[in-house]
C-alpha cells in the first residue's frame, strides 16, 4: 500500500526543518527556507532521473538554498550599525566605478556571468540555469572574469586597503584612466 503523499510531505518537512534550524538558528528562516526548496522540488521534478534518489536529491537543494540564504544575507549587513572609525568610502566609490568601466572591456561571455553574479547578485547555481551551462562551468566563468578584472586593475592601479578592506590609497599607474581617486 502507497504512503498518501500528504504524509510524507509532511514528514519530509519535519525532517528539513530538523535539518535546517541548527545551521540558521531561527525557526522563520528555517520554514522560509524549507518552503523554497518545496517551491523548487516542485517546479524541477522533472529534472529527477532517478525516483530511488530523490531525497539525497531533496537534500542537496536544501544545502544550497542554506548556502544561497547565507550569500545573501552576508551582502546585506548595514556597516552604519557597526562602531568604529567612520570611514571616507570617496576611494572605495571610486575604485567601485573603475570596476564597472573596466567589466565593459572584458569579453562578453565572461563580463555577462560577471554582471549576473557579483552586480545583479545571482547565484552560480541560478547563473548556470539562466546560461544554460553547468554548474563548473558558470563557477569557472565567474573566477576566470573576476582575475582578469582583478589583472587589468592591478596593472593600472596601485591600491592599498585597510585591514577592513576600506581602500585608503589608489595610485594610477602611467597610463591609469581614473584621474578622480
Amino acid at each position: 500500500m502507497q504512503e498518501s503523499p500528504a504524509i510524507s510531505w509532511n514528514e519530509l518537512h519535519s525532517e528539513l526543518i530538523a535539518f535546517v534550524y541548527p545551521k540558521v538558528k531561527d525557526k522563520a528562516t528555517a520554514e522560509d527556507i524549507v518552503q523554497d526548496v518545496f517551491v523548487k522540488v516542485h517546479t524541477k521534478a522533472h529534472q529527477l532521473k532517478e525516483a530511488d534518489k530523490a531525497s539525497g536529491w531533496i537534500y542537496q537543494i536544501t544545502r544550497h538554498a542554506i548556502t544561497d540564504y547565507f550569500r545573501k544575507s552576508s551582502k546585506l549587513v548595514d556597516v552604519q550599525h557597526f562602531e568604529g572609525p567612520q570611514v571616507d568610502n570617496y576611494l572605495n566609490d571610486c575604485v567601485a566605478n573603475c570596476l564597472k568601466e573596466l567589466m565593459k572591456g572584458l569579453p562578453e561571455k565572461y563580463r555577462v556571468a560577471l554582471e549576473l553574479a557579483d552586480l545583479e547578485d545571482l547565484s552560480q547555481y541560478d547563473l548556470a540555469e539562466r546560461l544554460e551551462i553547468s554548474y563548473p562551468g558558470a563557477r569557472s566563468r565567474v573566477q576566470r572574469a573576476r582575475k582578469m578584472l582583478r589583472d587589468k586593475i592591478e596593472a593600472m592601479y596601485v591600491i592599498t586597503t585597510d585591514c577592513y578592506g576600506n581602500i585608503i590609497a589608489c595610485d594610477n599607474h602611467p597610463g591609469g584612466c581614473c584621474k578622480k581617486c
